[in-house]
């Protein structure tokens, strides 16, 4: 039986490192993996959604959504979120002649 490595086994089923389907992946898995963040520091800062909501002036449903995938969600929501939450922000962008960083 051959055995195959996890890196061998995400290219043969999402895709190459560098292709559209393997990018798409990866955006969605940090997505996710940031609505879960949000969950989590919500639930340990004792507050309901609807209180989240409140703070960043959204309706609950709309934590709600953030929390179960947050790639719908704008960067000032974010922002907001991550405020509300007292989460220290870095955001950098990174272009061929241009690098931002941004701090909150």
């Amino acid at each position: 039986m051959k055995t195959y490595t996890l890196d061998e086994v995400q290219n043969k089923l999402i895709g190459e490192i560098g292709t559209p389907d393997r990018d798409k992946f990866e955006y969605e898995l940090q997505m996710d993996l940031i609505g879960k963040a949000i969950k989590q520091t919500r639930i340990e800062r004792k507050l309901t959604q609807e209180q989240l909501g409140q703070l960043i002036g959204v309706q609950k449903a709309q934590i709600s959504r953030l929390e179960s995938n947050a790639s719908n969600a704008t960067i000032d929501t974010l922002m907001r979120v991550f405020a509300a939450l007292k989460a220290k922000v870095t955001l950098q962008v990174e272009l061929p002649h241009l690098n931002i960083s941004v701090g909150q």
